[in-house]
Order: C-alpha cells, then structure tokens, then sequence
C-alpha cells in the first residue's frame, strides 16, 4: 500500500523545459491531467511531496494550487529530505513511490517500494524503475503513474 508519492518537477511534472523572457523571468509549464491525478491521490489519502534540486515560484505556485504541502527547493542531497519524510510521516520504504527522470533521482528511486520514471527518461533511470510511463514528463506522465498507483491500492475506481 502506497502512502506517500514522491515527485521531481523538471522533466517529470513539467517537460524540464526552462524558458526566460527578456526580463529573465522564468516560465515553466504544467499538465493539468497530472494535477487532477496529484489532487485525485490527496483526497484518496496519499500524501504527495515534491523534491527538486532548483527553486522556481511557479512551483510554489502550481503545489499550493494542488495541496500539496511537503515541497523542498533547491535540495542537493535528495536522499536526505526523502528520509526525512519517511521518519516524518512513519512510513517504510514499501509505502513510499517516486517518479524522477535524471541521474539526481536516481537514489530515491532504488530505495522506494515503487519507481517510476516518464517515458523520456534517461536510460539509466528507466533501467532502474519499476514502471514506465508511456508518456513523457510534463504530459500525462504523473497522472499515469498515479493511475497505476491507485490500482496497486486497489482502490476501487480508477481515475477516468
């Protein structure tokens, strides 16, 4: 049964495409259908924690927007906020899946119940996950890992 889905955002919740403006701003752009299978999962009752090694306002924004609570920016040792989460919220490995593309993720993914990576992924992350979406970050990917979490729970319905 998994409790707690562990997200990166570049690459995974947004297609890791960076765009600045002339200003430098920065723009980054979200897939709706994640964000109803991020919102699906909460009220189903797993909780939903996103860990990056950058720091944007867009993914303040786009997190809050979705209730999710556990957000952490900027994280060089992903490892580390992961463990911390595991003690936070009193959970074993087995509880917890993770959806990374890229080499940084990489220890997340070999030490949670469930990995997944979207279908763009660097090879040797999709060598070490036990699911693959079909689809690439930024679009669809989370909804459909979140969709094959939710059978693994056997939850009643799956999100249509």
């Amino acid at each position: 049964m998994i409790k707690l889905i562990i997200l990166d955002v570049d690459g995974v919740m947004t297609d890791g495409t960076i765009t600045y403006d002339s200003e430098g701003r920065e723009y980054k752009s979200f897939n709706v259908r994640d964000g109803f299978g991020i919102v699906t999962a909460i009220k189903k009752g797993i909780g939903v924690a996103v860990i990056t090694g950058r720091h944007s306002f867009m993914v303040d924004r786009r997190c809050k927007e979705l209730g999710i609570k556990d957000v952490y920016q900027g994280v060089d040792d992903k490892l580390e906020v992961y463990e911390m989460l595991k003690t936070k919220y009193n959970l074993r490995d087995e509880e917890i899946a993770v959806m990374g593309d890229d080499i940084p993720d990489l220890p997340l993914l070999k030490r949670a119940g469930i990995s997944g990576a979207p279908s763009d992924a660097v090879e040797v992350v999709k060598k070490n996950v036990t699911f693959i979406s079909s689809l690439p970050g930024g679009r669809g990917a989370v909804r459909e890992f979140i969709d094959y979490i939710l059978e693994l729970n056997n939850e009643k319905e799956k999100i249509e």
